[in-house]
């Protein structure tokens, strides 16, 4: 079995797939006028402004629960695998598609919000690429051949978020959890399927307060402690920044025959860990009550920055500077080179392993026990958010059924089938668990950035129409009749509702209520 996931994963993760993530992203920052720094001041203030209403959450919950995808193991173990079969220079790769991946994350989000819907059931706002693959173009003689395709991206997504991609999360925190206390694989196992259980039933809005009491605690905790530990290590800074940049460039005299195989892992690790192109994002974005599209769409871009120019780069910063690492000739192969003191035995697993080893030189014995329970969180709410896009394109399946028990039964099943998948991924071994989740990040991947170059122009009408109306003074509002977009007609209302000092309004939680007569 190993073998086939392996031989997948070989097809799915060519080359191919890696330069069109790099060129998908440059075109798309060519195309907007490299609106990731042009916006760069809207796309901080925009993380902090609006409320959540009865249909959707605020901008900073959507940046939240995007977050919580994005923030993961990937960011840990990710980054140090990176290193360990990259070498020193996978790190600027991993910069790299993410300033590209900020434009890419822009124009996904951008499409998943023009193109919600509301959910059947609950009236709130539901959207990602099943939804705007489908509903773009349904106006012309291609519809036929999208709604396939759209068909095609949720059956893969809800097999990679409720199956592929949690297991990678729980075998992080099991494999931290090991490393730090000896626990054996299946208490982190039960930990995990009892707090997962008690979140996922509560719906988006459960999810969303979780997701924006938790990521920003957890992200600020752990950059702080890395912080620490590269302050400690500021000698070493300068040395750190020319070796990452020498190896990425293929110059340096050690890492230097390694450029291939740096911006190979770099791309493939920096899009696990910022999800840019991936097609997560857009399901949280979705999920905003905002006024234009184009703000959360420049909230999300915003988010790749934090994901990875922060958080990997505290990891690696944390890990490069104190020396705690091993390189490797491929993931079979003998070590290159070995660059910890006498302190990291030559053996360590490749994974969280680099970053506890690393802090312990600065508090030791708290290295083990500071990443397991800051991998814990990380890799927690990525399960959380894993859920949530699982469901939203399980009821991108379910929205023609019209027996409202057939539906309920449906995301029981899937609830019960993500907890399994934790269980497993939580008591397997490392290297198939990261297999699997490779498979299922570049499915999605491939499926998502073809469609976005595809269906990309409405993304961009949308930020000339936001543009214009910044430039005329106003705080935009988006009616997609004015620019020319058609299937978009919940943005019609959703401008009413603004125009009126209403915004949110749920018809679904109005139905509900007792007849005040």
């Amino acid at each position: 079995m190993d073998a086939v996931v392996t031989a997948i994963n070989d097809v799915v993760w060519s080359p191919a797939l890696v330069y069109l993530c790099l060129l998908a992203g440059l075109y798309f920052t060519i195309r907007s006028r490299v609106v990731q720094l042009r916006k760069i001041g809207p796309i901080f203030s925009y993380m902090f402004s609006g409320k959540g209403s009865d249909s959707g959450v605020s901008s900073f919950q959507a940046l939240a629960m995007s977050l919580a995808g994005r923030v993961g193991t990937g960011n840990i173990a990710g980054v140090a695998t990176a290193i360990a079969f990259g070498g020193p220079g996978a790190v600027f790769w991993m910069w790299i598609v993410a300033f590209f991946g900020a434009s890419t994350s822009f124009v996904e989000s951008t499409l998943g919000q023009v193109y919600k819907e509301r959910d059947r059931d609950t009236g709130q706002y539901r959207g990602g690429p099943a939804f705007f693959i489908e509903r773009a173009y349904r106006h012309t003689k291609a519809s036929g051949l999208f709604s396939v395709y759209a068909m095609v991206f949720a059956f893969v997504t809800v097999l990679a978020t409720s199956f592929l991609l949690p297991g990678v999360q729980a075998n992080g925190i099991s494999s931290a959890v090991a490393q730090a206390w000896g626990w054996p694989t299946w208490i982190p196992a039960v930990i995990i399927t009892i707090l997962l259980a008690f979140i996922i039933v509560g719906g988006i809005k459960r999810i969303a307060t979780f997701a924006s009491l938790v990521v920003p605690f957890m992200a600020v905790i752990y950059i702080v402690g890395a912080i620490v530990v590269v302050f400690v290590n500021a000698s070493q800074i300068p040395a750190v920044i020319s070796l990452i940049v020498q190896s990425a460039l293929g110059v340096d005299s050690t890492f230097g025959a390694m450029l291939g195989v740096a911006v190979s892992w770099g791309v493939k690790r920096g899009i696990y860990s910022n999800e840019a192109g991936q097609g997560t994002g857009p399901h949280a974005a979705a999920a905003a009550e905002v006024s234009h599209p184009a703000k959360q769409g420049l909230v999300q871009a915003g988010s790749v920055y934090i994901d990875t120019l922060f958080v990997c780069s505290a990891t690696a910063f944390m890990i490069l500077s104190t020396g705690m690492y091993n390189v490797f000739s491929d993931t079979a192969g003998e070590e290159l080179f070995h660059a910890g003191p006498g302190n990291l035995p030559v053996d360590t697993e490749v994974g969280p392993a680099f970053a506890q080893n690393g802090f312990d030189t600065v508090l030791p014995g708290l290295g083990s026990s500071f990443i397991a329970i800051s991998l814990g969180f990380f890799a927690f709410t990525t399960i959380v958010a894993y859920y949530y896009m699982a469901e939203t394109n399980l009821a991108f399946f379910l929205r023609n059924v019209e027996n409202v028990h057939v539906r309920q039964v449906g995301f029981r099943f899937l609830q019960l089938f993500i907890l399994v998948a934790c269980v497993v991924g939580a008591t397997t071994s490392s290297g198939s668990a990261w297999a699997l989740g490779d498979v299922g990040v570049g499915l999605m991947a491939w499926l998502n950035i073809i469609a976005i170059l595809i269906l990309q122009q409405p993304a961009f009408k949308i930020l000339r129409d936001f543009e214009r109306q910044r430039k005329e003074g106003k705080d935009p509002i988006f009616r997609p009749s004015e620019v020319g977009i058609a299937n978009a007609d919940l943005w019609e209302e959703i401008a009413d509702n603004w125009e009126r000092g209403t915004p949110g309004k749920n018809p679904a939680e109005e139905a509900q209520l007792p007849d005040s007569k």
